[in-house]
């Protein structure tokens, strides 16, 4: 309780304390975020899952409707240029 006696006695305090508090809880709540994400490894088991992918086997990434067209201007600058 002393800490809070401190806060009310010397009021100027509180802001600083609010802001070291929201300051704390970001950075924490950031930290569980980034050991959440797929980018970080915490598995022991497999530290490195990069060596068990079959390189036979072609990775797709992602394809979302795409379609290959030719750009009719790239077109025309390529037999420009010829």
């Amino acid at each position: 309780m002393s800490f809070f006696r401190l806060l009310m006695k010397k009021k100027e305090l509180i802001p600083l304390a609010l802001i070291m508090t929201v300051a704390a809880s970001g950075a924490s709540s950031f930290a569980v975020y980034s050991l959440r994400k797929s980018d970080v490894i915490t598995d022991r088991k497999n530290p490195e899952p990069w060596e068990t992918v079959d390189p036979t086997v072609p990775q797709k990434l992602i394809t979302v409707n795409q379609q290959w067209k030719p750009i009719e201007e790239l077109q025309k600058a390529r037999k420009a240029t010829k």
